[in-house]
């Protein structure tokens, strides 16, 4: 009797051990399974099909000897990783959440929500050791978002757990700021929260590098629906009242293939010849911003327009050639 207790106390722990050599990608022979197990070759065929039930598609091969492999399926049930498959995994998850690569960012803080959540703490610190060692997540306009915050936003939403945070407005005023988080939503250069703002009764976006201190509460909630649209538009529009239209006219002494890999994606100028080109477009970006990214194209260039960018940059270029003075 305790013989048969133990094993079947025994058999979650050997079906992850199963499961764990095969996700290596090669086929086994049943005999070498049970020697690894440690069990009969009846016992694998039986833990071969709990498998099957619980979704893992693995194959099975005829011979004298006989091996199975796992192999793709229609649906891709749960992985086991070992320490160091999972501290690869984690920080090139972190690399994708902090580029613009569109369709991944908000795919990698998903996943990344998930994965960190069960990860031992000896192997987050890992983990930051090296992410902080290597590809720190900044943006083109030096604002820096944690893994730590985007994590725990991503937890809230996909929880639908309230969230408390501080938060800096772009005037420098501080508040606090309860609400229900509906959706993470990456611009390409900036994360944005959008939520429910308890405090305010209304539907807010906030700039997640201007989150401080994020906190899951605990409380649930039932999400409320959006006023139209999706969170992408409602960011769109949000953006669109608080920063006014400019109309962008810049000349470059330089090929449009050239510019365009040195600017963000939705500034996209046209060629005029085989050494020039002309950015002609709307955009709802600032001037502060639009000042730097034209500056990093690393080409000589002329604004046309609008003034308000001229006199900025003709500003900028004050301040800066004072200070190369006085260094």
């Amino acid at each position: 009797m305790a013989s048969m207790l133990k094993g079947m106390t025994d058999t979650p722990v050997r079906l992850l051990n199963l499961l764990s050599l095969l996700q290596t990608p090669r086929e086994w022979p049943g005999s070498e399974l049970a020697e690894r197990l440690s069990v009969s070759a009846r016992t694998i065929r039986r833990d071969i099909d709990r498998l099957r039930d619980l979704g893992y598609p693995v194959e099975a091969t005829l011979g004298a000897v006989g091996g199975y492999r796992l192999v793709a399926g229609t649906a891709m049930p749960p992985l086991l990783l070992d320490d160091e498959e999972a501290v690869a995994i984690a920080v090139g998850l972190r690399a994708g959440a902090g580029h613009a690569i569109e369709g991944v960012e908000e795919a990698s803080v998903r996943a990344l929500a998930k994965l960190e959540q069960v990860l031992p703490a000896r192997l987050r610190h890992r983990v930051s050791t090296l992410q902080n060692a290597t590809l720190p997540l900044t943006r083109g306009d030096g604002a820096t978002v944690t893994p730590a915050t985007l994590t725990t936003l991503a937890g809230t939403v996909t929880g639908r757990e309230k969230l408390r945070f501080g938060y800096r407005a772009g005037d420098g005023a501080e508040s606090k700021r309860l609400v229900e988080p509906y959706r993470l939503v990456s611009t390409g250069r900036r994360w944005y929260l959008v939520a429910y703002d308890l405090g305010r009764e209304d539907w807010r976006t906030f700039r997640v590098d201007r989150v401080t201190d994020p906190l899951a509460t605990g409380a649930r909630f039932t999400p409320r629906e959006l006023p139209a649209g999706d969170a992408a538009q409602l960011l769109a529009r949000s953006m669109s009242r608080a920063q006014p239209e400019l109309d962008l006219d810049v000349a470059f002494d330089a090929p449009a293939d050239f510019v365009t890999a040195r600017l963000p994606s939705h500034l996209v100028p046209t060629p005029t010849g085989p050494t020039t080109c002309r950015l002609l477009t709307r955009s709802t970006d600032s001037v502060e911003w639009l000042a730097l990214r034209l500056a990093l194209v690393d080409a000589p260039f002329t604004i046309h327009g609008p003034e308000a960018l001229l006199t900025y940059v003709e500003d900028l270029g004050t301040r800066l050639t004072a200070a190369a003075a006085r260094g």
